[in-house]
């Protein structure tokens, strides 16, 4: 995918302009406190790149989904976090859009700016032209950095790349190539799908099918694709309304010769907060299936010890119980131990990504991707619209 790089702007381009980069804050803050800064440091590379080159920049965001101007969503105490816990010289500007805000940063000698909740405006996330020009006023580059909202057709991720040069970031640069790689990837390609829903996972389960020599099915989704077989499931979770779609997964796969493997054991238990747990390839009438069992892992294992590329999208179990986490741990370090063999291992989605945070392997993966839903849509083949926005090489 060959879009424009904020590499491409050089000092002579830079020094004494000014640029709005799309950054995705949307960070877990509780009291006024962040939890989790990955999705700011992230952004840092492009952040730095830009002031060293003379830029002065304005970082745009959006922050949950107020309904308003609500203080619970503002940005504030991401400057704060940035500036006390990060040392970083930012300035907080309580609006995005406005002559007071063009003001207080004409008066001010600070190269840097976070800018208020964008979506402190409805006309955000309708995409509005006249909004979005508002913003482009700030600056005379646009470069998005927010890979997470890229499925987004969005102000400040699609609209405003109508009056600014628009480029990706050194993040959004990386997705592209990362997550391009699985649409033409090296084979054998293996593609691991997990979670609780196979109804949203039904696109990119569809197109990689047409992709991978193996697909892994995993997570609660699994039950739905048994009962299709007419497989006891207990009271494990299902989507009735999903059994035809699975079906004709599991006929598309037989067709175009794609192992799928759907788990043969189980880890069961009456609720999750049994600890009386059982490993069974039939699951009780009175038990729901929360995990894969050691069967299904030795297979899982065996599919992924030639893989050249690899694709996981969502946990196998109930990772965040430790009796229900084995099969993700244990995905995990086959995929870290791949990863120093040369595989290409792509990790995707929030749960995902918790879990092997959980297991302490988060620099042990060729790539992890910042975006769940963008990630997941990419996967999928459909154009992005804050990726379709950006300059053409």
């Amino acid at each position: 995918m060959n879009k424009a790089s904020v590499t491409q702007l050089s000092k002579n381009d830079l020094e004494n302009k000014k640029v709005i980069v799309r950054v995705d804050f949307n960070v877990p803050i509780k009291d006024k406190q962040i939890s989790d800064d990955t999705r700011i440091v992230s952004t840092l590379p492009t952040i730095n790149y830009l002031l060293e080159n003379g830029a002065k920049v304005f970082l745009v965001s959006h922050l949950g989904r107020p309904k308003g101007k609500e203080e619970k969503y503002s940005l504030l105490p991401v400057a704060e976090y940035m500036k006390n816990k990060l040392n970083i010289n930012i300035e907080f500007l309580n609006d995005c859009i406005g002559e007071e805000i063009k003001n207080t940063i004409a008066k001010s000698n600070s190269n840097l700016f976070l800018l208020e909740n964008v979506r402190f405006y409805p006309e955000e996330e309708k995409n509005n032209l006249d909004f979005a020009k508002k913003l482009s006023e700030l600056a005379d580059f646009y470069v998005n950095d927010a890979f997470g909202t890229a499925h987004r057709a969005h102000a400040s991720t699609a609209g405003i790349a109508n009056f600014l040069p628009a480029y990706a970031g050194f993040l959004m640069e990386k997705e592209i190539n990362f997550l391009s790689k699985a649409l033409n990837p090296e084979k054998p390609f293996v593609a691991i799908i997990g979670g609780a829903k196979i109804s949203s996972k039904i696109g990119v389960l569809k197109n990689l099918i047409e992709k991978t020599d193996s697909l892994i099915i995993g997570g609660a989704m699994t039950y739905t694709f048994l009962k299709a077989e007419n497989k006891g499931i207990g009271k494990s979770l299902v989507e009735n309304d999903f059994l035809e779609t699975a079906l004709e997964i599991i006929k598309k796969a037989k067709e175009l010769n794609c192992h799928l493997v759907i788990a043969k054991d189980h880890v069961v238990a009456e609720s999750l907060e049994s600890t009386d747990i059982s490993i069974v390839e039939e699951i009780p009438e009175n038990k729901s299936g929360f995990d894969v069992g050691p069967k299904t892992i030795e297979e899982i294992k065996e599919v992924l010890k030639s893989a050249k590329t690899v694709v996981w999208n969502g946990p196998l179990g109930v990772f965040e119980n430790d009796l229900f986490s084995n099969g993700t741990n244990e995905v995990a370090h086959i995929l870290a131990d791949l990863t120093k063999k040369g595989t290409i291992t792509i990790v995707g989605g929030g749960d995902s990504v918790s879990a092997i945070e959980k297991a302490g392997l988060t620099d042990s993966f060729s790539h992890i991707s910042t975006g769940g839903g963008a990630s997941l849509e990419f996967l999928e083949g459909i154009e992005l619209p804050g990726i379709k926005a950006l300059k053409d090489l």
